[in-house]
């Protein structure tokens, strides 16, 4: 009985006196309120990074880019015109849209000669009503 005296009515380190019945204000232990305002525009930056993440990653795997090109046959001789659809990691110079594309024209039975220009889809139906074959990307 005597600690209860001692210590204000209080039982615990900031608790009320189990047999109050009257309001009891505790002390706050863990005051964070203050620390909102810093808080809170972190979640937004980070939510708005994580947006941006997200739309560059869908606009690059939405973006398409063709190479025209030029293909032979022997026996008898035949050349062709046509265009090839890359994937995103083909599209950054000439080079790689051959090494993508000759493969993919030799299973048809050509030789790849020459990739003539990248260019994306706004140009492809211009392009389209030359060329002789189209290989869609699988």
């Amino acid at each position: 009985m005597q600690a209860a005296s001692r210590h204000s009515g209080r039982t615990g380190n900031n608790a009320c006196l189990l047999s109050d019945n009257m309001a009891c204000t505790a002390p706050v232990i863990l005051n964070i309120t203050g620390h909102t305002a810093t808080i809170t525009p972190m979640r937004n930056i980070l939510r708005l990074s994580a947006l941006l993440v997200g739309l560059t990653l869908a606009t690059q795997v939405s973006a398409q880019c063709y190479a025209d090109f030029k293909a032979k046959q022997d026996d008898p001789w035949q050349g062709q015109y046509g265009i090839i659809e890359l994937p995103a990691s083909a599209c950054g110079s000439i080079a790689a849209a051959k090494r993508y594309a000759a493969p993919v024209i030799a299973r048809s039975g050509w030789e790849l000669l020459q990739i003539r220009s990248i260019f994306d889809a706004s140009e492809f139906q211009s392009r389209s009503a030359n060329a002789s074959v189209i290989h869609r990307r699988q």
